[in-house]
């Protein structure tokens, strides 16, 4: 299996569990790894036989428009259904950094 991987993409999206934290759009970063066979792509260099990670990229920075998550295990949860579903992927694993607690560089879930 093959992987494309968008590394620390920057979004701001409404998550967390008291209302107060979900009232304003916070800074997280996700890392979407999306496996698929691209050997295809890779032959013919075709973007029609590849999985355009520059659609993914968008669809992911729009992605929280209207949305909120209490928790970021439903979150990327929620991004790996739509990957797979919108984007034909054969697996998907995401990672969903939030800069929350003061003391730690970041908290983190990573779903597949």
């Amino acid at each position: 299996m093959d992987t494309i991987t968008l590394n620390d993409l920057e979004v701001h999206y409404h998550v967390g569990v008291p209302e107060a934290e979900r009232a304003h759009a916070q800074r997280l970063l996700l890392t979407v790894e999306i496996q698929h066979d691209f050997s295809r792509a890779a032959v013919s260099d075709d973007l029609r036989l590849t999985i355009d990670y520059y659609a993914v990229s968008r669809r992911l920075l729009s992605f929280g428009e209207g949305r909120s998550w209490r928790l970021i295990e439903k979150l990327a949860a929620d991004i790996a259904a739509m990957v797979l579903a919108d984007f034909g992927a054969t697996a998907v694993t995401v990672e969903v950094k939030k800069f929350i607690i003061p003391e730690a560089r970041h908290v983190s879930v990573r779903l597949s």
